[in-house]
């Protein structure tokens, strides 16, 4: 069951899991494959290359733009986001030039399109984290969870990088590291890249963090009964 909702996650499936080779995922923007370095150290991302930003505690949200040109795509985010993190997996969006993306949660009842709504689409409408896109830019604005049977159902998954507004939450940890390699990091580079995720504050996993890989277990237990709900 745990497996199912990792899966789901990262947009797998457990054929994919047990017999079939990863492959990259085209609608998604990807780092380079055996990405490039900073001061000579593997790259990460762009707005933490050159170290992490503390957020702002008292910090109440903002706007996110996409990265077109003209009539840009606008989401207001009228909260603080929490468990912000960097990911590998080759589904989130990812800038040009980064190996992970930047992830973090908030309430959905916090999001609202604001502008050029008609400019979005769902990536994959298969997919457990319905990817709210730009359809000219590719940039993803936010991630909805429909199913109500979710653990995480509730939260959308933001990209706060799109953001002018200084005060969001940084990240505290990296996820799904090992995915890196499905969109063409050179496996040998792991080794430097973990400890440049450690060197950065960012403790590596190839899951979810410890917490949150609580929060999903006590949230199968409660439906099954093995938990008081």
């Amino acid at each position: 069951m745990l497996r199912k909702i990792i899966n789901a996650l990262t947009g797998k499936s457990d054929e994919d899991t047990a017999a079939r080779p990863p492959q990259a995922d085209s609608s998604t923007s990807k780092g380079p494959a055996s990405g490039g370095t900073v001061n000579g150290k593997p790259a990460i991302h762009p707005s933490i290359d050159n170290g992490i930003t503390p957020g702002s505690e008292n910090f109440a949200g903002g706007t996110l733009s996409c990265h077109c040109s003209s009539n840009p795509v606008k989401v207001k985010v009228g909260a603080q986001t929490a468990h912000n993190h960097a990911c590998g997996c080759s589904k989130c969006w990812k800038p040009d030039g980064a190996r992970f993306a930047l992830i973090a949660v908030v309430s959905r009842d916090a999001v609202s399109v604001v502008e050029n709504e008609d400019k979005l689409e769902v990536v994959d409408s298969s997919a457990a984290i319905q990817r709210h896109a730009c359809k000219e830019c590719g940039v993803h604005m936010f991630g909805r969870i429909e199913d109500r049977h979710h653990p995480f159902h509730g939260l959308d998954f933001v990209h706060t990088e799109l953001s002018s507004e200084s005060g969001w939450s940084e990240p505290k940890f990296a996820a799904f590291v090992s995915s890196i390699i499905e969109t063409g990091e050179n496996p040998d580079n792991m080794g430097a890249v973990r400890d440049r995720l450690r060197e950065l504050g960012l403790q590596p996993y190839d899951v979810l963090a410890p917490e949150l890989m609580d929060a999903i277990s006590t949230h199968k237990a409660k439906e099954t009964g093995a938990l008081p709900a």
